[in-house]
C-alpha cells in the first residue's frame, strides 16, 4: 500500500507530529481506510454570515446553525479510485435532524490542499506543523471546472480562513476554524475537542 496521504503533505514534519495527529491523518490513498473521531463543538457566526446563510445553505458550504456543546462525528474516508480524502461531518443539534457537511480534500502539491465542497467551490490552504500545532493557512478559493481548479476572488466576500489543531493526548485533539473578513471581523468560527474512536492501525 502507498504511504499515508498526509505524509506527503507534511513532508519532513510528519515524523514530528504527535501520535494523535498521525492517527488522525492515517488514511492511505486508493484504499478502504477510514478513521472516525467524535467530540463536541461550539459554532458561532456574525451578522455577515447570517446574511449569507441562505446562499451557503443552498451551496452546502459550512453548517448554517449556531450552538454550544454540539455532538459531532467526523468520518475520514479514503477513495478507492483516487488520492482524495473524504470528510463526512455529522452535526447533532437539539430539536433538529442531523446536519451533514461533506467535502473532499485534494492534494495540489506538497503542503497545499484544496477542500472541495459539493458545489465545486474549494478552499485552498497550506498545511504546516509549528510550535506544537497543525496550522491551516489561507491560500484563496477555487472553482473546480472541466477538471481544472480556477482561482475565484471570493476572499473579499467570504473572508479568509484559518484553522489549527493541537494534541491533548494520544487519542484526543482540540481544533478551531475561523473565517475573518478584513472589514467585518470574525464571520464564522467553530471549535471543539475530539477523540479518535476508530483508527485504521
Amino acid at each position: 500500500m502507498s504511504q499515508e496521504i498526509f505524509k506527503f503533505v507534511f513532508g519532513e514534519s510528519w515524523n514530528r507530529l504527535p501520535p494523535v495527529m498521525r492517527k488522525h491523518y492515517a488514511n492511505r490513498p486508493r484504499s478502504k481506510d477510514s478513521v472516525i473521531v467524535e467530540g463536541k463543538m461550539d459554532i458561532e457566526f456574525g451578522i455577515i454570515f447570517k446574511i449569507l446563510a441562505p446562499l451557503l445553505r443552498l451551496l452546502k458550504m459550512l453548517v448554517p446553525y449556531q450552538g454550544k456543546d454540539i455532538f459531532v462525528r467526523v468520518t475520514f474516508l479514503s477513495e478507492e479510485n483516487s488520492d482524495a480524502l473524504c470528510f463526512n461531518r455529522e452535526f447533532y443539534f437539539a430539536g433538529k435532524a442531523p446536519v451533514q457537511f461533506f467535502s473532499r480534500m485534494i492534494v495540489v502539491q506538497k503542503n497545499e490542499i484544496i477542500e472541495l465542497m459539493k458545489c465545486k467551490i474549494g478552499w485552498r490552504f497550506c498545511y504546516s506543523f509549528e510550535n506544537g500545532k497543525v496550522l491551516l493557512k489561507h491560500r484563496g478559493y477555487n472553482l473546480f471546472l472541466f477538471g481544472k481548479f480556477i482561482p475565484l476572488p471570493l476572499t473579499l466576500l467570504f473572508g479568509e480562513g484559518y484553522a489549527e489543531e493541537e494534541a491533548l493526548s494520544e487519542d484526543e485533539f482540540a481544533m478551531k476554524m475561523t473565517i475573518k473578513h478584513f472589514l467585518f471581523g470574525k464571520i464564522y468560527e467553530y471549535r471543539g475537542r475530539f477523540k479518535i474512536i476508530k483508527n485504521i492501525a
